[in-house]
Formats: structure tokens, C-alpha cells, sequence
């Protein structure tokens, strides 16, 4: 009975499925809609990094069985950056490809082009840090952030300057390689690099990726800086829930670190994955799920939730419990009588639930509001 739902489910999901190019002051965007937008929920929104576009990035996270149940809650965005989709065409020469910046710009376009009020942003690498800038000027259109493999400073991973960009095309594919992936991943997983390899030689049309990778390294730094209390009250930082993730033998382990000290780790969660390589999404979707349904749970969605491996120990009813994000718990008495069920967007945030993941690959516990880090 169970396999026929899932079944149904993912014929629903493929069939539900939208294709606009959404005009932005800085281009079209190619986005993917799929599922319905319901009611004053966000709509999960995600953005690819370089060398990628939504099918490659994402389609083993949310092709994942264990994905179809947040796929019932909420609909799904995919957005590919200009000229990164399966079967683009080459950028006109006179197209000025817009920076990452610009980028984060266009989005508000694309939420008022489906008529949408807040997103709930998954991402990663460029697409990451695309929408740590989205957050950081329109926070009140982002409920919440899963950033993977964000770096959010401008050094690039690469000294372009020594590069000549007529030398680009032989090396390319090379270069976008070594960002997504961890030399003992390129060395000992044939397979699955031939396969990346592949697709962003052939799939991938490479004067546009060209641009996007060009765009990526010439990104300034977030200017992000960590809260401190009795501190400066005006420092930028992200104001929503935010789940950083890496594998803990990405490329990008330094700098999403150095990220997570940065951010208010009463909102932050870094999540490291063991035995897990540059694309956590792609080796192990199933565990990642996991982490979603968690932290979706932790900002007040999904409260019947199946969690396999998650015991849930107890809903937090007054200020001292910690959530998944890390936020303290900020239910008041005049919500005590609420359903969790009937949370709506005044309230979201404000009921958490407190999640041990007992006998599980994932652990998720927040205590102490330090540089928050844990291990999977």
C-alpha cells in the first residue's frame, strides 16, 4: 500500500510540472515549478551551483522516496541561472551576464511572477551563496535557508587571473570538477566523477558556464558578521533559520565553517556529513531528507511528520528549550492552546519541537549558542 502511495505521488509530482522563463532586469530565469503553492505556506526554492543546473543538482534529492512526504507540503521552485538549463542556447554576444549581486536581485521578480509571498531556500555553492544575498536584503521573503557548501567570501577557489579565458574551454570541466569535489572523491569514485564530468562537458553549453563561473568568482564577500550581545545591534546577518551543510570531505569544509562563524548561532546549525563528498544531496539524499524534515519541523511545518529514525521527545513549551535551528523557543501563553496543525505564517517560528535522533546516521543536537557544530 505504502509503495503504491509513493508511486502516485511521484507521477503527481512529474506530472504537476511548470516550465517559465521569468523575465528580471537582469535576463530571463528558467524555473521549474512543481506541485501547488498552498495557502500562506512558503514554497521551497532552490538554486543550483556551477557546472550544474536544477536536474543535475537536485534530482536525486527529490526523486528520493523519503523527499515525496515534504513534496506533499510544500510546492518547489527550481530556478536555473541564465543560460545553465538543459538544451540553453548560446548568450547573445551582447549580453552582459548579470553578477551574483544581480542575481539575487532577479529573485524577488520570480516570487511576484508566481504570485508567491516567502520562500524556503535549499541551495548550493554559488547557488548558495546567491541566496544567502537574497536573504540578507529581503529577509522578509525568506522563512528559512539549507545552504550547502556555501562560501561566502570572495576569494575564488582558483587563481583565475593566471588563466586566459581562450585557455577555458579545454580546462573547464577540470576546474568545475575540483570545486564540487574533494580529491579523494575524484580519485576514488570513478564512476560517479565520469558521470559529473560528462554532464558538464556535453549537457552544460560551456561559453554559458563560462559566464556563470566567471560571475561566481568575481562575488564579493557576504560582509556578514556574527551578533554579539551588547554588541553593535546593526550587524548583517542572516535573520531566518539556516542549515549549513557539508560533506566532511567536501572542498568546501573550510569556508562553510568559517561561514557558520559568522552567522547568529542561536539560528544556525552546521551540519557535517560523514563519509559524504562534495554534493551531500547526490551521495546521500536519504540522510539529508532526514535533516529536512527536521529542521521544516523545527520552523513549525510538517508536525505530523514521519521521522523513521527521529524520536520526538517532546514539543517546547517555554523559552529554554532549543530548537533545530537553534532559536530559542518563543511560544507565549496566549498560543498555548494552538495546534501545532494550524500553525499560520503570523505564527510561524514560535512552536518548535525538540528532536532527538536517536539510533540514527544523523545527529542534529544544538545546546550551547557557540560556533554550533554537528557531526553525522
Amino acid at each position: 500500500m505504502g509503495d503504491t502511495s509513493t508511486t502516485e505521488s511521484k507521477l503527481l509530482l512529474e506530472s504537476d510540472s511548470q516550465e517559465h522563463d521569468v523575465e528580471t532586469p537582469h535576463g530571463k530565469l528558467h524555473c521549474t515549478i512543481k506541485g501547488v503553492p498552498k495557502g500562506n505556506r512558503p514554497i521551497i526554492l532552490t538554486f543550483h551551483d556551477i557546472g550544474l543546473n536544477y536536474k543535475s543538482c537536485f534530482s536525486p534529492l527529490f526523486n528520493h522516496e523519503d523527499m515525496q512526504e515534504i513534496m506533499r507540503h510544500f510546492a518547489v521552485c527550481h530556478v536555473d541561472a541564465p543560460g545553465q538549463q538543459e538544451g540553453a542556447t548560446t548568450l547573445s554576444t551582447g549580453y552582459t551576464y548579470p553578477s551574483m549581486d544581480q542575481l539575487s536581485e532577479a529573485l524577488p521578480c520570480v516570487l511576484k511572477h508566481f504570485g508567491l509571498r516567502s520562500v524556503i531556500g535549499i541551495a548550493v555553492g554559488a547557488g548558495a551563496y546567491i541566496l544567502a544575498k537574497f536573504a540578507l536584503e529581503h529577509p522578509d521573503m525568506v522563512e528559512g535557508l539549507v545552504l550547502i557548501n556555501i562560501n561566502a567570501c570572495a576569494e575564488g577557489w582558483m587563481d583565475w587571473a593566471a588563466h586566459k579565458i581562450t585557455g577555458w574551454t579545454h580546462a573547464l570541466p577540470d576546474m568545475v570538477i575540483t570545486h564540487l569535489f574533494g580529491k579523494e572523491e575524484i580519485h576514488n569514485n570513478h564512476d560517479l566523477i565520469q558521470t559529473f564530468r560528462h554532464h558538464i562537458t556535453h549537457d552544460i553549453n560551456q561559453t554559458n558556464l563560462q559566464h556563470f563561473v566567471r560571475s561566481y568568482n568575481s562575488r564579493r564577500d557576504l560582509e556578514i558578521e556574527r551578533p554579539v550581545h551588547g554588541g553593535n545591534a546593526n550587524v548583517k546577518t542572516l535573520q531566518c533559520p539556516t542549515l549549513l551543510v557539508v560533506g566532511d570531505s567536501s572542498p568546501a569544509v573550510d569556508a562553510v565553517v568559517d561561514c557558520n562563524s559568522k552567522l547568529n548561532p542561536t539560528k544556525t546549525t552546521l551540519l557535517k556529513m560523514a563519509d559524504c563528498g562534495g554534493l551531500p544531496q547526490v551521495d546521500q539524499p536519504g540522510k539529508l531528507t532526514e535533516a529536512l524534515k527536521y529542521f521544516i519541523q523545527g520552523m513549525g511545518y510538517m508536525p505530523a511528520a514521519s521521522m523513521t529514525r527521529l524520536a520526538r521527545s517532546r514539543t517546547a513549551s517555554g523559552s529554554s528549550i532549543t530548537s533545530c535551528d537553534g532559536s530559542r523557543s518563543r511560544s507565549h501563553t496566549h498560543e498555548g492552546n494552538r495546534s501545532r496543525a494550524h500553525t499560520t505564517e503570523d505564527q510561524r517560528g514560535r512552536s518548535h519541537t525538540d528532536v532527538s535522533m536517536e539510533s540514527s546516521p544523523v545527529v542534529m543536537d544544538r545546546a550551547m549558542p557557540k560556533a554550533s557544530e554537528v557531526s553525522c
